[in-house]
């Protein structure tokens, strides 16, 4: 994989990184609020402000940045793709350190492990977000692997706690999305592989009917970021339609955070919100960003066990 001479890819991993943050950071304050009571209390809310539910200082992020960290972390350990022990191991570190707050699947997936040893949720119809919310460090770091060892490593990590097959197309979307626009597409490009899947699972079809307080389910999740990708322009713009949207909307923030982030770089990235976030949260995304971008041009093994 060939880099740029003035570091566009760097900046680009840096900007998905931090827009993740941003994305988390800025729907933590409306999680779990209707549309109207976000407009009641806040009329457009679109600053990092902290409170919410969990009662967040101003800065301060949830599970979707620090079980990203947990899974980047990981990764740079291993200096390539960490198989599913690895990744469990790190999933349940960061439960140890206490998360201001962890998914109920993501819970029960690492107690498993804890319990019984094992590496794969089983088949569950319970096709929760919280594998897709996480997958960043795969895009970074398997940028130009090829598609095989990608796939791989997103849906390794994806099954110590999620199993669902709404759940691992979405997770596979994502990190093409991010990989696609850390190499330069433009958002007109990411908009067509939301349509590529929405024609591949109808259910994830985002036209019509404004998709407001989504679930943690993923169908939702996805709907509520591609419909916001479609219909606006620039990463502010996405940014705010969607947490104003409520619902679980730290995940749909940082999700879409990470896409469009990778699509503006940082130097692009509104800079009230990247001053808004608390600075060890900010060192540290920029610090893994560093890292696992720097980890792309490896040459991975091959898998040797399909989870395809």
């Amino acid at each position: 994989m060939a880099r740029d001479d003035g570091g566009a890819l760097a900046d680009r991993a840096r900007g998905a990184m931090l827009g993740l943050a941003i994305g988390d950071a800025l729907g933590a304050t409306v999680e779990f609020m209707t549309p109207r009571e976000i407009s009641a209390q806040y009329g457009v809310h679109e600053r990092i402000c902290g409170g919410g539910w969990l009662r967040l200082e101003a800065g301060e992020v949830t599970d979707d940045t620090t079980m990203t960290l947990a899974l980047g972390e990981a990764w740079l350990r291993a200096r390539g793709v960490p198989d599913a022990e690895a990744c469990a191991q790190a999933f349940d570190a960061w439960m140890r350190a206490k998360p201001v707050d962890i998914g109920n699947t993501v819970r029960r997936g690492i107690v498993r492990w804890r319990l019984s040893g094992s590496t794969e949720a089983p088949l569950s119809s319970d096709a929760g977000n919280g594998a897709t919310m996480r997958c960043l460090p795969v895009a970074l770091a398997c940028l130009g692997a090829a598609q095989q060892v990608t796939a791989y490593a997103a849906l390794v990590q994806a099954r110590v706690t999620h199993n669902n097959p709404l759940t691992d197309v979405a997770t596979l979307c994502v990190v093409d999305m991010v990989q696609s626009a850390l190499l330069g597409a433009g958002q007109h490009a990411i908009v067509e592989r939301a349509e590529m899947l929405a024609a591949q699972c109808p259910e994830f079809d985002f036209h019509g009917r404004h998709c407001d307080n989504p679930s943690g389910y993923i169908v939702d999740t996805m709907r509520a970021v591609c419909q916001s990708m479609a219909r606006h322009d620039g990463f502010r713009a996405v940014l705010t339609d969607v947490v104003n949207r409520g619902g679980d909307a730290d995940t749909t923030g940082a999700i879409a955070g990470m896409v469009m982030g990778a699509l503006c770089g940082e130097r692009a990235l509104p800079p009230a919100w990247v001053g808004a976030l608390r600075p060890t949260v900010r060192a540290a995304c920029i610090s893994m960003a560093t890292g696992l971008i720097e980890l792309a041009p490896l040459c991975y093994p091959q898998p040797t066990r399909s989870v395809i």
